[in-house]
């Protein structure tokens, strides 16, 4: 029976991590024969290229395991990695385990929270380093978990097709995967209330007015696309990228006092890079 999974492949300072489920997976044989690099080599012993996520081909994919997969990407990537690009047919898959699965492990309070921190982990990483700019790029139907990990990466490229939601409260849910603060900062606290709340569904024209994707084209040319943001933005210097990165989300995310200390940062990272001796 075949399996979902999750290959990647590096070609220069861009890794692509590629979700596929049962019916559209390519194996690893024929992604190099197609002449699409695989680089097994990168993965640690608990995720192979094409790891299998489910066995079974009617079922969600469980965030767990993809969790677990991405966090194994992130620790294993070349230091040389500037870019990294999310691609797949995960975006509308990707669920919670229920509350039964849950009720069966037992945990405690305690202990799921660290659990919730664990699928959190798996995500996060992917926006937090100064170093790495992350793209989604989503066709489809984009919710729930999938749309919180979409938010997760710092830029989505979206097909004009594309539905985004968060049903999260309607399962007795919330959108507790580190995307909070991301999706307040992009679209405002009343936009984000309604989407959490309400479930509302967003067109991918109405996500790029809002300010959840950067780019929305036709279908047939989403690939395209994104390889022409990632082309852009490699075409930056890595460490006058690294240093804006880090300006940008510090300022995005309030880790700045005020205006002054934005200022002061500005400062610093300006001078760096003109002394050549950038953070990144």
């Amino acid at each position: 029976m075949a399996a979902a999974g999750l290959g990647l492949a590096v070609a220069g300072s861009c890794a692509t991590v590629t979700f596929s489920s049962p019916a559209g997976r390519r194996p690893a044989g024929d992604r190099a024969a197609a002449g699409l690099p695989v680089t097994p080599d990168l993965i640690t012993p608990d995720l192979i290229a094409d790891s299998p996520i489910t066995d079974d081909p009617d079922a969600a994919v469980q965030l767990p395991s993809v969790a677990a997969a991405l966090a194994a990407v992130g620790r294993t990537l070349p230091g040389d990695i500037r870019v990294v690009v999310l691609r797949g047919d995960i975006w509308s898959a990707l669920h919670i385990p229920d509350r039964a699965t849950l009720k069966d492990a037992d945990l405690t309070p305690d202990a799921m929270e660290r659990r919730v921190a664990e699928w959190q982990a798996g995500f996060t990483w992917l926006s937090a380093r100064a170093d790495l700019v992350s793209v989604a790029v989503a066709d489809g139907p984009v919710s729930g978990a999938g749309l919180q990990l979409a938010l997760s990466c710092d830029l989505r490229v979206l097909s004009e097709d594309a539905v985004l939601s968060l049903p999260e409260a309607s399962l007795g849910l919330v959108p507790g995967l580190g995307v909070i603060a991301t999706l307040v900062t992009l679209v405002g606290y009343p936009t984000a209330l309604d989407l959490c709340l309400t479930g509302r569904r967003l067109t991918a024209l109405e996500a790029r007015d809002v300010g959840l994707a950067q780019r929305v084209v036709p279908r047939a040319g989403l690939d395209a696309a994104a390889d022409d943001l990632v082309a852009a933005l490699l075409a930056a210097p890595r460490e006058a990228a690294a240093e804006a990165k880090a300006l940008l989300r510090a300022a995005a995310t309030g880790r700045g006092r005020g205006r002054d200390d934005t200022l002061a940062a500005e400062r610093a990272a300006l001078a760096r890079c003109l002394a050549g001796d950038p953070a990144g």
